[in-house]
């Protein structure tokens, strides 16, 4: 699942190579569901050798020795509620100075009373999967009858609460034509604090579904960016960066003033990659640059996760666009974009390789902001 961020997550600016803004933690893999598209490969039930309360809340603890900026702490899954101290791990967390926002899936556990519950002990925003526009459309990408009507009263019990939500989309050939009705039913049905689009990467259950061309991903790119200036809530992209590039160029051809730019949403996520800015942490204690990004760093319960962001080869790799290969690396918006690296490690084997998604040919444009 792809997670909800912090309402105040632009506001502190961040040396990304040092402190990430998100820590993404699959609490785990349990999950009633079998979507199509799903990183985890969720299963009925838990790992056995899933991280114990007690190592949890010491991976928690670690949190804080990134020092500030905090890292805001995105639980996920599998479905988190399905965990059974899920409620005293959250408590910890906040006791400990984190702010905390999860990813429920649609399941029976997924009731007003949690809902409420979830508010109750501190978390600040919940993030809701929304694939389609309707139940025959949604539920056959999760493929379990009911989700999209328990997703709908989900997003419509946060509203009563004044809970911040993000709804996040699938973005995949399978889902592409249903995109703009997706859109008016967040638009005129219930409050939204922010719109992510994840683009497809075959991994996991989502080698069943089909990306979408790199000429399709900037048709539908240029649409988000024309929806922005009216949309009642925050659009943003995952596992597509280039779409920093197409906001550049539709800003400049705008005359937009750089003072105005940079204060967009879109600029404030400048630089955010895989392993730059997020951190993954699997419900087996496992460090990843990102849930997408299956190159295993450390484990939480032996190494210092401050210590692996910080300074193990992979990530001051992942840090330095410097080191990026291919036309990642010629790019001159690389330090702006970066590419995906998890979508080039998928289809190359090599997470510092060419974005296969992304169609631009370096040089074309300037990158600066001047």
């Amino acid at each position: 699942m792809v997670a909800a961020h912090s309402p105040n997550m632009s506001r502190v600016v961040h040396d990304f190579s040092r402190n990430p803004m998100l820590v993404y933690w699959e609490m785990t893999q349990a999950c009633g569901l079998a979507c199509k598209h799903c990183r985890a490969e969720a299963m009925p039930s838990p790992h056995p050798l899933e991280l114990t309360t007690a190592e949890s809340r010491q991976f928690l603890n670690q949190l804080v020795d990134f020092g500030a900026p905090l890292p805001h702490l995105i639980l996920t899954g599998g479905d988190p509620l399905s965990r059974k101290d899920i409620y005293p791990l959250i408590d910890h967390a906040c006791g400990i100075g984190l702010e905390v926002s999860i990813t429920p899936s649609a399941t029976p556990e997924l009731t007003n009373d949690a809902i409420t519950k979830l508010q109750e002990h501190g978390i600040q925003s919940l993030g809701l999967s929304l694939d389609g526009s309707c139940a025959e459309k949604h539920d056959a990408i999760r493929a379990v009858p009911g989700t999209f009507e328990r997703t709908m009263e989900a997003a419509r019990h946060c509203g009563r609460l004044g809970i911040p939500i993000q709804v996040n989309t699938l973005v995949a050939e399978e889902t592409a034509a249903d995109l703009p009705a997706i859109y008016e039913l967040l638009r005129t049905t219930f409050p939204v604090m922010r719109w992510s689009l994840f683009f497809l990467i075959s991994v996991g259950r989502g080698k069943a579904l089909n990306e979408v061309s790199p000429a399709e991903g900037e048709r539908i790119m240029d649409w988000v960016l024309d929806l922005v200036p009216h949309a009642p809530f925050a659009v943003k992209t995952t596992e597509a960066p280039s779409y920093r590039r197409l906001a550049i160029k539709k800003m400049r051809a705008a005359n937009m003033p750089t003072p105005e730019m940079k204060n967009t949403s879109v600029y404030k996520g400048f630089q955010i990659r895989d392993g730059h800015g997020i951190v993954f942490v699997s419900n087996l204690g496992d460090i990843y640059p990102s849930g997408f990004l299956p190159l295993r760093c450390g484990n939480v319960r032996k190494n210092s996760l401050v210590e692996i962001y910080r300074n193990s080869d992979v990530f001051r790799a992942l840090h330095s666009p410097d080191q990026f290969h291919g036309k990642c690396g010629a790019c001159e918006y690389s330090h702006i974009c970066g590419g995906s690296r998890a979508r080039a490690f998928a289809y190359t084997g090599d997470a510092l390789g060419t974005d296969p998604f992304c169609p631009y040919e370096p040089g074309a444009e300037s990158a600066a902001l001047s």
